[in-house]
């Protein structure tokens, strides 16, 4: 079960159960069975757990894992972790194990089956070792699996302002703001929480995990609200610096393009009239004969958005990953010319990625990228793998069942749980590093260069009515500046 499946990093709240056409057993169901939902009946389900609104972290999610440097990388060491939700209105009256083989792909049903049988696979907290179990309205399901994070660049995250309204900090490339896709500790938010004790911070603006600079928290709801209030008001003020392909002009340029999301999963945006408005204003700072540092002022906030009016703009951003490819092709989407359709162009960026052994850098995990590519995702990854365990090439191509059937043969550590203060249920943290039923483990991917996590876009200043926080020019937008 992923985490974007799962309802997310709480899990999702349960569904209103006014919306849901429940079956009572009286009678029988169009489509359903009637012998299994009948015994589901007797099953009691308790009531759902009201949960607390918004993201909230504490000690006890720390400590899940520790941080280690190498090669100039902020890693994280693998460690269990419960996805959970609630069940879908969808569910309601299918089995446990058809559930799994149709939304949660990621694996094949017999690693759900021997994660039954290893006690991690839990409904309303009771282990379950019976997948043909029928599901109800309000059950609550988690899934504990073997987590690994891809590292990013280990430069610190320097502190702008902290008072006791707002934390602001110069993030540093490579880093999300928070908890997605593959990303947990190896985040802002976690590592604010980790490191410097600061905790329960509200979100005020995003920035992508591969641009840098200022960003800003707020310590509290109030506060949070009360800069939100000014966002929706157009009062706060946003400048950025990037390094584009070629000679920008030297007037300033206005780009009001609309912008259209091709890809939620993969994070592709266009240049489409059927797309949200939105306004960027661009002024050049120096031309070195090849590239230009220009300043970009965003009007609006959309998904990104300057990276994309750059790209229209014909200037796209210099290592830009996703917008500066040949997938959109000879002009590289300048002018909003693609002549692709959409899926073409997701299959085509993916492929150029898939060639330059370079997909990690779309954060986008690869069972999303099935549907794409096929299974040419796992034989990339075996490809460009450091080193690959006996047998691992065989078991993928045979959907790993010989490995997994083995390892569910008593040879699978059992989970075990305790309740902490908050009294959340937490995996037992001395399982190690290692687990039988991981796929991962069995492979070694070779580390980025810390020069590859780094995006020439960074936040330069954040001016709101009763603030101005700023941060230093980046050494790649200095004048003298040359790529090595």
């Amino acid at each position: 079960m992923e985490e974007s499946q799962a309802g997310g990093e709480q899990g999702s709240s349960p569904p209103p159960v006014k919306r849901l056409r429940l079956w009572t057993g009286k009678g029988k169901a169009k489509g359903k069975r009637a012998g299994p939902a009948e015994e589901g009946e007797k099953r009691y389900v308790p009531p759902p757990k009201k949960r607390n609104p918004g993201v909230s972290f504490g000690q006890s999610h720390f400590a899940e894992t520790s941080y280690y440097f190498e090669g100039g990388l902020r890693k994280v060491r693998p460690y269990y972790f419960d996805f959970q939700t609630y069940c879908k209105g969808r569910w309601v009256g299918e089995s446990l194990l058809h559930v799994f083989g149709t939304e949660f792909r990621a694996q094949p049903l017999e690693y759900y089956r021997a994660a039954a049988q290893a006690g991690r696979l839990r409904l309303n907290e009771q282990p379950v070792r019976d997948l043909g179990v029928i599901l109800k309205n309000n059950d609550f399901i988690r899934n504990t699996v073997h987590r690994h994070e891809p590292p990013v660049t280990a430069q610190a995250i320097e502190f702008l302002e902290e008072n006791d309204e707002v934390v602001v900090v110069d993030k540093p490339s490579s880093l999300p703001v928070h908890p997605c896709g593959r990303f947990r500790h190896n985040t802002v938010i976690f590592i604010l929480g980790k490191e410097h004790n600061l905790k329960e911070l509200h979100t005020i603006h995003r920035l992508d995990r591969l641009t840098s600079g200022v960003l800003m928290f707020a310590k509290s709801a109030e506060v949070s609200k009360r800069i939100d209030e000014q966002v929706r008001q157009r009062q706060l003020e946003k400048e950025y610096v990037c390094r584009v392909l070629g000679e920008f002009p030297e007037n300033e340029v206005t780009c009001e393009e609309p912008i259209l999301v091709v890809s939620y999963k993969v994070g592709v945006c266009r240049v489409d009239p059927k797309g949200k408005v939105c306004k960027t204003v661009f002024r050049r700072l120096s031309y070195n004969g090849k590239t230009s540092v220009v300043k970009c002022f965003p009007y609006t906030g959309r998904t990104h958005q300057i990276r994309v009016h750059l790209q229209f703009l014909g200037h796209p951003i210099v290592n830009d990953p996703i917008y500066n490819t040949d997938a959109w092709g000879p002009k590289k989407g300048k002018g909003g010319h693609i002549n692709k359709t959409d899926d073409e162009l997701l299959r085509a960026l993916v492929e150029e990625h898939l060639s330059k052994q370079s997909l990690g850098i779309l954060d986008v995990a690869e069972e999303d990228l099935k549907p794409i590519v096929g299974d040419r995702v796992q034989e990339a990854v075996l490809d460009t793998a450091v080193n690959v365990s006996s047998g691992t090439r065989e078991e993928f191509a045979g959907g790993e069942k010989s490995r997994i059937s083995a390892c569910s043969q008593n040879s699978v550590p059992q989970a075990e749980l305790h309740k902490t203060e908050s009294g959340e249920t937490c995996s037992n943290e001395s399982w190690g590093e290692k687990d039988p039923l991981c796929g991962e483990c069995k492979i070694v991917r070779p580390d980025p260069s810390p020069k590859d996590l780094v995006m020439y876009l960074h936040a330069l200043r954040y001016k709101g009515a009763e603030f101005e926080y700023c941060s230093k020019m980046p050494a790649w937008a200095q004048d003298d500046w040359e790529e090595t």
